[in-house]
């Protein structure tokens, strides 16, 4: 079952793809202009990166953290 955010991304994604190529291109260069907006995405492909890495728990990574910094 598709959730809600799917399916409102699945709606602007079908209505940015009907939009003509010069349109297009004046949506991407605002998103591209949006310091907040590149942040999101940085962050976003960090995490899609890394999801496959193993977790650990919070206790040791301060832990580790702590060692580090001394």
């Amino acid at each position: 079952m598709i959730s809600t955010n799917e399916a409102i991304a699945e709606v602007y994604w079908t209505a940015f793809q009907a939009l003509p190529k010069k349109e297009r291109e004046a949506v991407i260069n605002r998103f591209l202009e949006s310091a907040e907006f590149m942040e999101d995405v940085m962050d976003m492909s960090i995490i899609k990166e890394r999801q496959k890495e193993p977790s650990r728990p919070l206790k040791a990574y301060l832990a580790e953290r702590k060692r580090k910094n001394r």
